[in-house]
């Protein structure tokens, strides 16, 4: 390619004849010309490659100051740029690990090591040089890695499916196919570490066979690159394996450990991919042990949080742990503003999408130390008891129903269903004033349960109602008399269709998928699209039941000049 050469003027002469000057002039304004067409023609190629100057990195000034650069360097700057301007720049880009989750979602996470001075205007760039906007999600409590979120185009969706690049610059070019995108069927994706083991949660490995069970054996923890340690149990998604020796690993303590499980085969072991991290049991300050406490995890349902934290705290729950899976509402908001009252709320972000009963056994564990009791229950089940109707409400109404023997380990409440009892969109004054229609169907009862943190076995298995207590602990189920669990479960359809977005326990089957139709966890009459059936207000309706409806206005409403009530969750 032939560079454009400048030719410099002699210096000035007076001599010079007026037809050498007229030539110079001419010269000088070609040249000039000449740039300002180079730069147009820049600035219009970056425009139809979907390129915007105002992305380009600060610390390239050639690129914020084109013409000025032009005018210094000439062509071969120009033609450098030109070359370069489409590249995502090392500077633009972030380490970071991709896992694939439903629905075509991609999850992002920064390596740990990483720190962000924001966290907006973040992009997503797939292989096909196809951008989406990630979504800030929040910051791993047990890591401090942090995550975002990802839809992924179309036209990225034929595999091999490639990681995306986490860049703040969305410019259009393929970048390098290098790592197959992580999949959440087949991971191990969180740690935590207690003061005698450490336990991994891995997804999509023990699962029953037809000829065994898994069994320790089986596995070994895998601790960096080398250090493997056998695992001790294996339950569900829960493997447990003893402490690392540290003087191992160079970096000791400071920075987290990567921590995977291996698949011990009799031709060749297989190491599952990993976004998991091991660190060592932290010291806990000595305070004194909440005695009941409450575990969830929720997703986008902060409408029915102050409700619930409210009713639950005035009959002796004193503080309640929500596992986030994901939310996008405005959740946190609610908890800083119970939080501001004197309530005890904590959100843990445990993004991992099928994973409710793992999310439990690391309930177990983290909250060991702080709470003495659990219960159970999801936001819309209330616990209560025929017998409060008696009496006021009371911080010491929950542990009377808890046998004062030391050999019990669980209690149990059965659950009552109720349907949608004619509303058609969410009642102002809560799910207690709102739904008051029971559905009887001794078939389809459930039940949830207090546990005694220091009762449940080691190997954390737990089918969400209730956890497998130590050999020495006894299981007690309360009479219906004694106390229930109102579940309003079915409640008007703008609330009930977003169920079929997400269903949080792994051993639930999705409302989308076709697969075990007869399941007691289906709705009856729904099929597996989000289809309102005909009729649906006044479904899953046997007979009135306003014992807690009259319980929470006596003891949270305010009577307004109407006739109505005003709860005191209302605002």
């Amino acid at each position: 390619m032939a560079y454009y050469q400048r030719t410099f003027p002699p210096p000035p002469d007076s001599s010079l004849s007026e037809t050498t000057s007229r030539r110079r002039t001419r010269g000088t304004e070609l040249f000039f010309s000449l740039l300002l067409f180079i730069a147009f023609s820049f600035y219009f190629s970056s425009t139809l490659s979907g390129t915007d100057l105002r992305f380009l990195p600060a610390k390239r000034p050639h690129a914020r100051n084109l013409i000025s650069n032009v005018m210094k360097d000439d062509f071969q700057e120009v033609t450098r740029l030109s070359r370069h301007v489409s590249s995502v720049q090392d500077s633009a880009k972030y380490q970071s690990v991709s896992v694939l989750l439903p629905d075509w979602e991609v999850l992002v996470l920064l390596s740990p090591e990483t720190s962000l001075d924001s966290v907006e205007g973040f992009y997503c760039l797939f292989w096909n040089s196809q951008t989406s906007p990630a979504r800030f999600s929040g910051v791993l409590p047990f890591t401090e890695r942090t995550a975002f979120k990802c839809a992924m185009p179309n036209g990225a969706r034929r595999p091999p499916l490639w990681q995306p690049i986490l860049t703040k610059y969305p410019v259009k070019e393929n970048p390098a196919k290098e790592r197959e995108l992580l999949r959440m069927k087949k991971l191990a994706y969180e740690s935590i570490s207690t003061e005698d083991d450490v336990v991994l949660f891995v997804k999509g490995v023990n699962a029953r066979s037809r000829s065994r069970s898994p069994q320790p054996q089986d596995f070994m923890c895998v601790f960096g690159d080398a250090v493997k340690i056998p695992v001790t149990s294996c339950t569900q998604e829960v493997f447990r394996c003893s402490h690392p020796d540290l003087t191992a690993f160079t970096s000791g303590t400071d920075q987290p450990i990567k921590m995977s499980l291996q698949i011990m085969h009799q031709v060749q072991n297989r190491t599952l991919p990993s976004v998991a991290y091991y660190r060592p049991r932290q010291s806990h300050a000595q305070e004194p042990k909440s005695e009941i406490c409450v575990c969830t995890m929720v997703y986008n349902v902060a409408k029915f949080v102050k409700e619930w934290v409210i009713y639950h705290t005035k009959i002796g729950v004193e503080k309640f742990i929500l596992y986030d899976n994901g939310s996008e509402d405005d959740l946190q908001n609610v908890v800083n503003e119970l939080n501001g009252d004197g309530y005890n709320v904590t959100t843990l972000l445990w993004i991992w999408p099928k994973t409710q009963e793992a999310g439990f056994s690391h309930n177990a564990i983290h909250a060991k130390h702080s709470c003495k009791w659990m219960l159970y229950i999801d936001v819309d089940e209330f616990v209560y008891s025929p017998s409060w109707h008696d009496s006021g409400p009371s911080k010491h109404l929950l542990k009377a129903l808890i046998p004062q023997l030391h050999s019990i380990g669980q209690v149990s409440i059965r659950c009552l269903d109720f349907g949608p009892s004619g509303q058609k969109s969410h009642p102002i004054e809560g799910v207690t004033q709102g739904y008051n229609c029971q559905r009887w169907d001794v078939s389809q009862q459930r039940h949830k349960s207090m546990v005694l943190l220091e009762a449940i076995d080691d190997s954390l298995g737990n089918v969400v109602h209730h956890f497998r207590l130590k050999n020495t602990f006894q299981w007690r189920e309360l009479s219906m008399s004694s106390a229930l669990v109102n579940h309003y479960k079915y409640q008007a359809w703008s609330e009930f269709k977003t169920k079929f977005r997400r269903r949080v326990s792994a051993y639930v089957a999705d409302w989308r998928d076709a697969t075990n139709p007869n399941s007691k966890d289906r709705t009856p009459g729904l099929g597996f699209e989000p289809i309102k059936p005909q009729g649906w207000e006044f479904e899953f309706c046997n007979f009135t039941d306003d014992r807690l409806k009259l319980l929470t206005q006596r003891w949270f409403g305010q009577l307004t000049p109407n006739g109505g009530y005003k709860m005191a969750w209302q605002r």
